[in-house]
């Protein structure tokens, strides 16, 4: 349990770092007044997108190794205080003040989000079954639908409404994953080709994973990095939630 909790602190802090990477390349790349998939391309031309992005996968890997002993609501506890990380890094690195209500209530978030961590206990990994990944499907492409028209939003409120739908759809990646994970046979870190290839799990995968990257980074664009951020880390906690408390299959 011990090496579950470290790695999701690591991955939380390569979020952190990520996310306000991410933001630098935002900030300097032509601005989108849409949902514009081009967004992605022309980022991944900026060597701190591409940073941030190899820390984003980073903190992924931990955190599916994570999921090995933890709960996935843990994990995305711990996970979600990265929101801290951001704040105090971009803070430095891009003058973003951090009032001190803020500061008070982003010390508080970490604090309890340490005593939901020290309060797991190990999990075994079961198969959620076939009904609970077509859910997960189904949700990917509702968000991709519900982003189109969210994405014509300017200024801050765009920014917390993308946010949101990133952080729902970064949840629907973290769900599918475990849902592929939990489909390994015992002692294999990830199940073999053909149960991928054959579980709606992963094309959720395919369809959340890049509607996760362009609407957070068309979020960066709109609002400060934190205005991005927090609205992201709720929507992602909701969506682990929603997996807890969901059918079993």
């Amino acid at each position: 349990m011990l090496v579950g909790l470290g790695c999701a602190v690591g991955a939380s802090l390569c979020y952190g770092i990520g996310s306000v990477l991410q933001a630098v390349a935002a900030a300097d790349a032509d601005r989108a007044g849409h949902l514009d998939p081009r967004l992605l391309l022309r980022l991944l031309k900026a060597w701190p997108y591409l940073l941030g992005l190899a820390l984003d996968g980073a903190g992924f890997v931990l955190s599916l190794v994570a999921l090995r002993s933890l709960p996935l609501y843990v994990v995305q506890a711990v996970v979600a205080s990265f929101l801290a990380v951001t704040a105090v890094v971009g803070a430095v690195f891009l003058g973003t003040r951090v009032r001190v209500l803020e500061g008070v209530a982003l010390a508080a978030v970490v604090l309890g989000l340490a005593l939901v961590s020290l309060s797991a206990a190990a999990d075994s990994v079961r198969a959620p079954g076939t009904r609970v990944e077509w859910l997960v499907l189904a949700a990917a492409v509702a968000l991709t639908l519900l982003a189109v028209p969210l994405g014509r939003l300017s200024g801050p409120r765009g920014a917390w409404a993308l946010g949101g739908v990133a952080g729902l759809a970064f949840g629907v990646v973290a769900v599918a994953a475990r849902a592929l994970l939990s489909s390994a046979a015992a002692g294999d870190l990830v199940p073999p080709v053909h149960v991928w290839a054959g579980s709606p799990a992963t094309y959720a995968l395919l369809v959340a994973a890049p509607l996760a990257l362009a609407t957070y980074a068309t979020a960066l664009q709109r609002g400060s990095v934190v205005q991005a951020t927090a609205p992201l880390v709720v929507g992602g906690d909701r969506a682990a939630r929603a997996r807890r408390s969901g059918p079993a299959g």
